[in-house]
């Protein structure tokens, strides 16, 4: 009998591979074997991570064609939340993982090793610091962030990694209408123009998302992103 979360995917047209499905179920008695002596998740139900992480990480199918993604970062990664399920999905992208925590980071690099994935990088340090170097800046197709920060916030963290052209995707919950026309000048002021808020429910559940998705219409500012603080501490 088909289990739920292949149930789910399916109604994100995902199918897994036998090993793809190996790769996830040894990500989640990773996260849960860790989490005992690290704060990585408040859920470690086996049908709440595969509906809550992983279906939810995966959900953005429904904004963008990750078939034609080579380059994606994830922004405040915490346990690999989007980025490896992405990466295990669509294993043609290179996937770059940033976190501030240095513990965290360990962990993703051991569950990399551990599922056997490749072209696949960690990061520790500030989303502020690394997007001012130029290995990194506006050099990315898309960016991705689950983490939970203003709207502003996160576009000042996420913008610069973009080429032009390119994609940033933020995932919030509930309604961000108010939060979103907030932000509308950070993100003309950093080069971006929102393209879209897909809003629908995660398959199987009556879990409400949105995704708000960003363009880069143009090159961010030499001053942006601000010192690191300063955009949690002063939204644009």
């Amino acid at each position: 009998m088909e289990d739920k979360f292949n149930k789910q995917l399916k109604k994100l047209d995902i199918y897994l591979s036998e090993k793809q499905k190996w790769q996830f179920k040894k990500y989640y008695e990773l996260l849960t074997e860790w989490n005992k002596v690290m704060n990585l998740t408040g859920i470690i139900d086996y049908d709440e991570v595969n509906e809550k992480h992983f279906v939810d990480s995966l959900a953005i199918v429904k904004s963008i064609e990750l078939k034609k993604v080579n380059e994606m970062i994830d922004i405040g990664t915490g346990a690999g939340f989007p980025g490896i399920p992405l990466k295990i999905v669509f294993p043609q992208m290179h996937v770059v993982l940033l976190d501030s925590l240095n513990k965290r980071v360990k962990f993703l690099n051991m569950v990399i090793e551990e599922i056997g994935l490749q072209n696949i990088d960690t990061l520790h340090g500030r989303a502020e610091d690394y997007a001012r170097q130029e290995k990194y800046r506006e050099r990315f197709d898309l960016c991705v962030s689950r983490a939970v920060a203003n709207l502003s916030t996160l576009c000042e963290y996420c913008i610069p990694y973009l080429r032009i052209g390119g994609i940033f995707i933020s995932y919030k919950s509930g309604n961000i209408e108010e939060e979103l026309r907030n932000s509308r000048r950070a993100i003309k002021v950093l080069g971006g123009e929102v393209e879209k808020n897909i809003i629908f429910q995660l398959p199987e559940t009556d879990i409400s998302r949105s995704f708000i998705k960003i363009k880069k219409r143009e090159s961010t500012k030499k001053e942006y992103p601000r010192k690191a603080g300063i955009p949690a501490k002063e939204p644009m």
